[in-house]
């Protein structure tokens, strides 16, 4: 079968052999017939298999026929990320050189006059976020009675993550008439019965095996200490390990901190590397992620923002520093890499606290997953080593996203390292007299008072300062020795001790 009998228009054809396809996927095989004839689908498939050209293809077809009208766009297209939605504006661009689309781009981090511009044009097509969807649409900018088709792409993730709320409310902006197309790598039974509030007798288009993985990743697991500084070293040695095959990786984390953290490591220790996460503003990330493409950047950390839809041709290798916590962020992470028929590898680094979600793992896609260099059980475990949680109740932020064992104590309190004696206060004493005789006192005498014990307190603070009984200020440099190594320089803050200006006794 080729392009040509699934029934799409001369100028589609000719965009599509300029852009060097002859034969379609499966997925884009089974859902264009049917989305040009104008039904509901639900398209399910592994990631990388073409599904964003399984809906973009028809709707350039249908869309040859009418005129879209200020703020009244003709289709919309729904995607959970910024760069996701950039990515199918770049297929709509590719596939549609034949025709004259007006495309608008409504996403976060860009001028919102420049948008309104474009959904005054009048739209052909609307690809958004829902977030910033609904905010054009309270300022009065955007109508939605004019949409004929309604793509709402990796629906599980939008269903699935709290867009439940903006996508019901979306759906009943929109004509009931519409045609909606759902398209997604995973589908969950629990999000299968979701898509029934928004489908109308869809075809379901099931390609593949729902939360499968390609055959052409090669999957380890790598064991690793819970410790952050040992999970780093760990994948430092295993980048190293694989220099001769590694052409460019995403490293995924889950937190924005631990990308912010793994990156400084890695730049650290002469890794070529770049960080992309939501809290970043959309220009860097757009232009982290062009560099990555363009082979500027070997190593690219990131949290799962990168894990969706994006389409990095030639990635050799992904790394999962973290374990994902839902097993359908594996499947999507790893079909980063072995896209279009390409070999890959994919290694995620698991500790013992890990083990339940692996289990899931393997459960979800359905096999086992072999061990690089031994199990969990090989694990030679520290006595100071933490296994349970992933956040110890002791863990807090401090500036700039490092995690410090426990806040410095505030004025009037000792850690609990710290012993206390006579030389060193456990609080600030602070002048008590009773109120009749201090009242009857003349106010020389009563300032004579308050700054004789000004002067003793400040006597006391130097001596602890100066006082060689701090052990705990010894065990706190050791067990931070290791994360100043790794990350450098720590961020500018209050240090070992806290400045003599918040502990000036207040006037009473």
């Amino acid at each position: 079968m080729t392009f040509a009998d699934l029934g799409l228009s001369p100028k589609v054809l000719a965009a599509v052999t300029d852009a060097g396809y002859t034969v379609p996927t499966p997925i884009q095989a089974g859902a264009i017939p049917h989305a040009l004839a104008g039904k509901d689908v639900l398209g399910i498939a592994q990631t990388g298999t073409g599904k964003t050209a399984a809906f973009t293809l028809p709707m350039i077809t249908r869309l040859e026929k009418g005129r879209a009208r200020a703020r009244m766009p003709r289709t919309l297209i729904l995607e959970p990320t910024r760069e996701l939605a950039a990515q199918v504006e770049e297929n709509f661009i590719k596939y549609g050189k034949n025709h004259k689309l007006n495309i608008a781009l409504l996403i976060g981090g860009v001028s919102f006059d420049e948008q309104e511009k474009k959904l005054e044009r009048g739209a052909d097509v609307l690809i958004a976020t829902p977030g910033r969807l609904l905010d054009h649409r309270e300022r009065g900018k955007l109508l939605l009675n004019a949409v004929d088709i309604l793509v709402i792409d990796e629906a599980d993730r939008m269903l699935d993550m709290g867009f439940i709320p903006d996508i019901e409310r979306i759906c009943e902006m929109i004509p009931f008439t519409r045609q909606t197309l759902f398209f997604s790598a995973t589908m969950p039974p629990e999000i299968t019965k979701l898509t029934e509030k928004f489908l109308q007798a869809p075809v379901r288009i099931e390609v593949s095996k729902a939360a499968s993985t390609a055959t052409t990743v090669t999957q380890r697991l790598v064991k690793s200490k819970a410790k952050a500084w040992d999970k780093r070293a760990v994948l430092r040695d295993l980048i190293r390990a694989e220099e001769s095959e590694l052409k460019n990786a995403i490293i995924f984390c889950n937190r924005k901190t631990a990308v912010s953290e793994l990156f400084r490591s890695l730049v650290k220790h002469d890794f070529d590397a770049g960080a992309l996460h939501g809290d970043m503003d959309q220009r860097a990330r757009m232009a982290m992620l062009a560099g990555f493409r363009d082979g500027k950047l070997k190593l690219l950390v990131a949290s799962d923002v990168a894990a969706r839809g994006l389409d990095i041709p030639d990635v050799s290798h992904v790394f999962n520093f973290d374990v994902p916590i839902h097993a359908e962020d594996y499947v999507h992470r790893i079909g980063r890499t072995g896209r279009a028929g390409r070999s890959g590898k994919a290694f995620t680094l698991a500790t013992k606290a890990d083990g339940k979600y692996v289990d899931a793992i393997e459960k979800l896609i359905g096999q086992n997953i072999e061990w690089l260099d031994g199990d969990l059980s090989t694990i030679v475990q520290d006595d100071s080593e933490d296994e349970t949680p992933r956040r110890s109740s002791k863990t807090v932020r401090g500036r700039g996203g490092r995690k410090d064992e426990a806040r410095k104590p505030r004025r009037g309190t000792k850690s609990d390292d710290a012993p206390v004696s006579a030389e060193t206060p456990t609080s600030v004493p602070v002048a008590v007299s009773e109120a009749p005789a201090d009242q009857a006192a003349p106010v020389e005498a009563r300032s004579e008072r308050r700054e004789a014990i000004r002067s003793d307190n400040a006597d006391r603070q130097r001596a602890a300062r100066n006082s060689d009984q701090r052990p705990g200020r010894d065990r706190d440099h050791d067990r931070n020795r290791h994360r100043r190594d790794d990350l450098g320089a720590a961020p500018i803050g209050f240090g070992d001790d806290i400045p003599a200006f918040m502990k000036v006794v207040a006037k009473v």
